[in-house]
């Protein structure tokens, strides 16, 4: 499955009606989210949990239903919000990661 067909199959329980509603669930929305996902590998690293990577992988799901509703939100397309970032990673990181480019980058964005 593509960036724009899971965006498209996500989108039929997209259930917002205003503009400001959309941005305001789903910033929440990914934030909840991505907050289970840490949790989940929180109580792996530092309570002697189990890490389980099927529960890991459902809470990742739910960041991506909200990333891509987010998206439609603002009026993007998935892919295209893909394709910016990695646009944006090759200026800033021309030659893969390195932690001196890093530390050494001027900010932009």
């Amino acid at each position: 499955m593509d960036a724009d067909e899971y965006q498209k199959a996500a989108l039929r329980t997209y259930t917002v009606t205003s503009e400001r509603e959309g941005r305001l669930m789903t910033a929440l929305g990914l934030c909840g989210e991505a907050g289970e996902f840490a949790e989940i590998v929180k109580k792996a690293e530092f309570h002697a949990h189990a890490l389980d990577p099927e529960k890991a992988k459902k809470e990742l799901g739910d960041v991506a239903w909200y990333l891509a509703a987010a998206c439609h939100a603002l009026g993007f397309s998935l892919s295209d919000v893909m394709a910016a970032n990695i646009e944006k990673l090759k200026a800033r990181y021309p030659n893969g990661f390195r932690a001196e480019d890093s530390r050494n980058r001027k900010e932009t964005e």
